[in-house]
């Protein structure tokens, strides 16, 4: 079965993640797209998924935002406030196949003021 680049990508990344990340991590997953963004927080140990955060959920829709940046600044913020909430702080940054650029890393930037590691 011939792969896409898209996925080819994307496995090359998960690869080198699985190699260099530790165990005691655990793997914050982005995803974007041409309107939203989300964040999660995935424990790969036990498969399941700790703590989420979109661009959809009403509590960020609520806020006022002007364009997509500012969107994935509020949340990084919420995702943050979650994490600490729940005691993590170190985690490693597993952004798919998108470009470490524009959105991602506000995001990536904004989780870090906001006492992330990784």
């Amino acid at each position: 079965m011939k792969l896409s680049s898209k996925q080819r990508k994307k496995f090359r990344i998960k690869n080198k993640l699985k190699k260099v990340s530790k165990k005691d991590r655990y793997r914050l997953s982005v995803s974007r797209s041409s309107k939203n963004i989300s964040a999660q927080i995935i424990d790969d140990n036990k498969n399941i998924t700790i703590l989420s955060a979109s661009s959809k959920d009403k509590l960020i829709k609520a806020k006022n935002k002007k364009n997509k940046t500012e969107l994935s600044e509020i949340v990084a913020e919420e995702l943050a406030k979650k994490a600490v909430e729940k005691k993590i702080t170190k985690v490693y940054f597993d952004r798919g196949f998108y470009k470490y650029h524009g959105r991602i890393k506000t995001l990536a930037d904004t989780l870090r003021k906001n006492g992330m590691d990784f």
